[in-house]
């Protein structure tokens, strides 16, 4: 069995079709990549665990053991699953026995092949359809407000600046400083939304770098209450977006969730690669994920099919633009936010292309 899977590895990999394999006792010997993605584990990781401690359900453990005894084909339909990094995901199961004629032993003759289908991805693309559909008047909308953005920013930048002349305090001057460059910030972020066609000024950055440059902001604005949890893959390359931009996304969806907590709470962030990835019609050979994840009450159920959209918040203070310009800045570049909520767990995913060239149409 191991020596046909080493052979098929390659091909394997590129099925869009997250396969596992199980020996004869249901520990896994073998995943692709779409399985990995799928369970947010890596077959260096789990090879040899035993199933349940990945897929924590009774009920799929069962049938597997019913398939293995009857040794007999079995589909198990949208059966819901709890992963062990606390995902829920449903999906449809198509186990299958399988002989390995090599084994000199009977008993470890028979293995498993799953085949693992995601159906509440089709949810999911319904919704990314209905948010790109509201992505041209969030534009509108957002470029007009923009342009009454940007009188008040010179005058705070000014008065920043005449502030300075009469500080005799380095220290003192450095928030100064910290006024007038985010003030030249947000101007350049206004022009941003207010230039259509302009590209983004590019470069490249550690999606790491810019968590980390955010958390220390966060952690000063909301004290001690908040925990931090970080759950980086080390292994992940630059990526070439706007600096400012991306710091922007990341400070709005993290100040959001610092609200629901009520400044009380656990953030976790945690970075990964998603392989053959589709994002607005596009697969993308490799996609960056970035999830800013809170244990919060989670988002209303009355906003959560409207959250992308200008003018709605779901606290009293906020203006309601800022999900809706940070979703557009990551539409520039091909990208998408995406969010799943429930009470006790809500997290917004950031999902970005690592390389243009290797998209094609879906």
């Amino acid at each position: 069995m191991k020596k046909n899977h080493v052979n098929h590895s390659s091909l394997l990999d590129i099925m869009a079709c997250a396969i596992v394999a199980l020996d004869h006792e249901l520990h896994i010997s073998y995943m692709n990549q779409s399985a990995e993605v799928l369970l947010s584990q890596s077959l260096h990781r789990v090879q040899g665990m035993d199933i349940r401690q990945i897929i924590h359900s009774k009920a799929f453990y069962q049938q597997l053991k019913l398939v293995r005894q009857q040794n007999e084909p079995h589909a198990i339909r949208a059966i819901t699953l709890n992963l062990s990094d606390n995902q829920q995901i449903m999906l449809d199961c198509i186990a299958t026995p399988q002989q390995d004629y090599t084994s000199p032993s009977k008993s470890e003759q028979s293995w498993l092949l799953l085949e693992l289908h995601r159906i509440d991805r089709q949810m999911q693309i319904v919704r990314d359809k209905q948010l790109a559909q509201q992505q041209q008047a969030i534009t509108e909308l957002v470029r007009g407000l923009a342009h009454e953005v940007k009188n008040p920013l010179g005058g705070l930048r000014g008065a920043a600046q005449l502030l300075e002349t009469e500080l005799d305090s380095p220290e003192l001057k450095e928030y100064t400083q910290i006024i007038i460059s985010e003030a030249d910030r947000l101007k350049e972020l206004v022009d941003d939304l207010l230039g259509p066609g302009r590209i983004p000024n590019n470069e490249s950055i550690n999606i790491h770098e810019i968590l980390e440059h955010v958390s220390n902001l966060i952690q000063v604005e909301s004290g001690s209450g908040i925990t931090l949890v970080r759950d980086y893959d080390p292994s992940i390359p630059e990526l070439e977006f706007d600096r400012g931009h991306l710091i922007q996304v990341v400070l709005n969806i993290m100040s959001n969730a610092v609200r629901a907590l009520k400044e009380q709470g656990t953030i976790k962030l945690r970075t990964r690669i998603l392989r053959q990835f589709t994002i607005h019609q596009k697969r993308y050979k490799l996609v960056l994920k970035t999830d800013i994840c809170d244990d919060g009450e989670g988002v209303p159920e009355h906003l959560q099919d409207k959250l992308f959209l200008p003018m709605v918040s779901g606290h009293a203070e906020g203006s309601g633009l800022g999900l809706a310009i940070a979703q557009s800045l990551i539409n520039q570049s091909g990208g998408m936010i995406q969010y799943e909520s429930k009470p006790g767990s809500t997290c917004f995913s950031i999902l970005l292309p690592l390389n243009d060239k290797d998209t094609h149409h879906g």
